[in-house]
């Protein structure tokens, strides 16, 4: 089921209390909406999906205009998810700098989206705090929670590239949380944008239970956001979790899971539509049944649907939508 803000905001509630995570989902395909929220589904987990400025300029074709990419997104998302009224499905603009202000404002009144980030991050810390707060009370009068971020995180996820990593303060977290009244933090701890392993990584989840520490002892606690979270050990995760993150960004790895299915599979079928180089071309007769799109996307949609399956057991959303 589709869920509104609101009840987005009880899940986020219910993860932070019981220390459980919820994986937000970057898309952009009807295909991999229906692999996730199946795989959502299928585990009794609530779920977020997640739509950037480029997926939505992709999926609006040549006129890259993101009030239609953003329609077309969330009207496949709405009406596919609201087959299953067990598991809790809601929509978020992930990352979206302050020169996509109005865009945030559009999809916002039109509720297209039950979330919405914006990231102000390379901004100095005023200009992130002003700039957030107007996107939070605009969002609040309409039902819509906020993400915020303070600190880089480093490599590259579709428009956000990052040379260098910035760590958040966890002192500037509370000033931020407090000024803005953001319904999700982000904090920069060390993850990657992109192709990375965890074990590779310098992590500072110490940092998550300092700024949620903080949080609480202010009686401002709020759930924490881990990014870049694609290549990271259960044990980093659940770690992270028990810090205090309740949403963990996952984006990378659905993309080598489609990649990599639909990979294989042409290697073996290679010559359903390429002629053997024993036959004739004049003898040579493709293969339909083996062509058709439907026939190989859903090897990759099949195969993100068990890494996401997977995920929500690692971070023990398994079982525990607010739906059931």
């Amino acid at each position: 089921m589709f869920l509104t803000g609101k009840q987005m905001g009880e899940v986020f509630l219910k993860a932070k209390r019981e220390r459980f995570g919820i994986i937000a989902s970057n898309v952009v395909f009807d295909t991999q909406v229906r692999a996730l929220v199946q795989g959502y589904n299928a585990v009794g987990s609530d779920g977020l999906l997640q739509m950037s400025a480029g997926a939505v300029k992709y999926a609006a074709g040549a006129s890259q205009d993101l009030h239609t990419g953003a329609k077309l997104i969330s009207t496949i998302v709405k009406t596919f998810s609201d087959q299953f009224p067990h598991s809790g499905i809601g929509l978020h603009i992930d990352h979206a700098t302050p020169n996509y202000f109005d865009f945030l404002v559009y999809c916002i009144e039109n509720k297209l989206v039950t979330s919405v980030m914006i990231d102000a991050s390379h901004e100095d810390l005023p200009e992130n705090i002003r700039i957030t707060k107007e996107v939070v009370d605009i969002a609040h009068k309409h039902g819509i929670i906020v993400e915020g971020e303070i600190g880089r995180i480093k490599g590259a996820e579709d428009e956000i590239v990052s040379d260098t990593e910035l760590y958040t303060k966890p002192e500037e977290a509370l000033e931020f949380v407090l000024k803005t009244n953001v319904d999700l933090f982000a904090a920069s701890v060390g993850t990657n944008h992109g192709v990375s392993k965890g074990e590779n990584l310098v992590l500072r989840l110490d940092l998550c239970k300092d700024i949620d520490d903080l949080l609480i002892k202010n009686n401002v606690e709020r759930g924490l956001v881990l990014h870049g979270a694609s290549g990271l050990t259960d044990e980093q995760q659940q770690t992270a979790i028990a810090n205090g993150v309740v949403k963990i960004n996952k984006d990378t790895h659905y993309q080598m899971d489609m990649a990599e299915a639909i990979q294989s599979y042409w290697e073996k079928e290679k010559y359903a539509i390429v002629c053997p180089p024993d036959v004739d071309a004049w003898d040579y007769v493709p293969n339909k049944s083996k062509f058709d799109p439907r026939k190989w996307l859903i090897k990759g949609e099949n195969k993100m649907q068990a890494t996401v399956e997977e995920f929500c057991r690692v971070v023990g959303s398994a079982n525990k939508s607010i739906l059931l």
